[in-house]
Parts: structure tokens; sequence; C-alpha cells
């Protein structure tokens, strides 16, 4: 069992949904820094729910949840594009309810005036931003209130994660497109499959395969698997992108900073990478070059 994502469908029904599976991504994730256990909890819950929510699109982007707060925690942020790639990060202050590690609710407890961010970029067109309530103990709880009300899909999303793997479960009844879709369909099928889905364990979702979990739960149904596709660590960052950020702050700001720092250093938060610019390569970007 690897870093995996399966979709799966409901034969002749709107059904859909995905397994998700991380633990090699997580482990580069969550040993970049030192955090408390309940924050890397966290971070495997949303990790897995933006890969989760990234299949729903049938775009080419990235989407991220980013929760913000008051209080000891601050912000966290967790990422996937559609090439199946994942970051995350967190910042907060040291508390001792962070050292509780069992689910998001751990966190959420103290967070403060905290509101959750789902953004959706894609690489062509506009991009979207919903902003979902944190007034639910968790964080799938959060979500699936968010598709009800909001995107009015009924939406179930399990979510689960430890220090060591993370995995996740979503499954959606879709629109009809006609009537004679509606009348095919069982209208048994979603209260049947929502009862089922409650039923999944925990500990289920971070030890058992996609295969094996989809076979517990729906094994009277008949489901249909696709490939699997894989999920791995991936970072955007660049000198490139380093460089247009040092455009953005002006010519003014970069001499100043070379006066006490030179060359220029500049880290990545997600992956420790470090990227140098000489005074040479910094006032070049200016088109001034030293004499």
């Amino acid at each position: 069992m690897s870093d995996l994502r399966q979709r799966f469908f409901i034969e002749d029904s709107p059904v859909r949904g995905e397994v998700v599976h991380l633990e090699e991504a997580l482990q580069t994730i969550i040993t970049q820094r030192d955090y408390a256990p309940a924050v890397k909890v966290l971070l495997g819950e949303m990790l897995c729910a933006t890969a989760l929510l990234a299949s729903t699109l049938k775009i080419k982007g990235r989407i991220s949840l980013q929760i913000q707060a008051s209080g000891s925690f601050k912000w966290a942020m967790a990422e996937c594009n559609h090439l199946g790639e994942v970051r995350a990060l967190a910042d907060y202050e040291t508390d001792p309810r962070f050292d509780e590690a069992v689910d998001s609710s751990t966190v959420f407890k103290a967070l403060a005036n905290p509101v959750l961010f789902i953004n959706i970029e894609p690489e062509f067109g506009e991009r979207y931003q919903g902003i979902v309530p944190l007034d639910k103990d968790n964080l799938a709880s959060c979500l699936m209130q968010y598709y009800d009300l909001s995107a009015q899909i009924p939406t179930r999303i399990v979510l689960a994660s430890d220090e060591q793997r993370a995995g996740g479960l979503l499954i959606q009844l879709l629109p009809r497109n006609n009537e004679e879709e509606q009348r095919r369909v069982d209208e048994d099928l979603w209260p049947r499959l929502t009862v089922l889905t409650e039923t999944l364990k925990i500990d289920e979702l971070t030890t058992l395969d996609a295969n094996e979990i989809l076979y517990r739960l729906y094994n009277e149904e008949e489901v249909r698997l696709p490939e699997a596709e894989v999920l791995k660590f991936g970072c955007t960052c660049s000198k490139e992108r380093c460089a247009v950020a040092l455009e953005q702050v002006g010519i003014e700001s970069v001499r100043e900073t070379l006066e006490f720092q030179n060359p220029i250093e500049m880290d990545c938060q997600f992956c420790n990478s470090k990227y140098t610019f000489t005074a040479e390569e910094a006032l070049s970007l200016f088109g001034k070059h030293l004499s």
C-alpha cells in the first residue's frame, strides 16, 4: 500500500467516490518541521481532504484548504494539484492541547474565530474561493456541511490520520441528467450507502488498502474501479518564482536587504529548499547592474 487515490463508481447509479491513502508524502511533509502531534494529525486530514476534493474537479490546476484563526493556532493549509502533488504547512504557538493526537477536533477546540477557505485555482480561468464555517467538531463534518448546503451535492466524507499515515473516503450522489436516469435510480441506494459509510472505522482508513475498504463497505453493490492514481509530495517553488517575489517588493527594498544580507537567501517553507541571489543577480531583475 502506497500513496494512492482510488476512484470508484456504483454501477448504473449517479454515485461516485474516492479513497485516498497517504504515508510517504505525509512523512515528507510533517518531518520538515517540529510539529506537535495534534497538528500532524490535522495536516494529514487536510491533505487527504484536498486530494479527495481535487478529484471532483475536471480542470487542470490546484485546490487548497486554508484554516485561519486567532489564538495559539494561526493557520494551516494543504494543497493538491491535478498531477496528484500535495503539500501542506501550519503555523501555531506552543499549546499543551496540541500534544494530544486524536483527530482534527483536538485542534478545532483551540481555534479562536476560525474560518476555512476552499481555493480553486485553474491554470486558465478565474479563481474561486468558498468560505466554510468551522462550527462542527471536525474537518470532515465541516466539509460535508459545505457540500450539502452550498454545493447542494449530497456528500459523505470520512477522514483519519495519525502521525504515520492518513486516509480519507468521499462518496457523492451526483445530479441526474434526465428523467430517464431518475426513473432507473434505486431511491434506497443513497440512504443505504450513507449508513454503510458511517460504519467505516478510523483505523481501517489508515491501515487497509482501498480495495479492502470498498469491499468491506459496499460488497453487496456493483462497484467499478478505474486504475488508481499515484499521489506524491510536490512543491511549486523555484528560483524563478523567488525572482518574481523580489521584483514585487521593489528595487529599494532589495537594495536595503543587500546592505545586511549579500547574497540574498530565500527559503521555501514547504520543502526547505534555499535560493540565493547575488547582488548582481538581484539588481539585474530591475535592469540595474553593479558598476
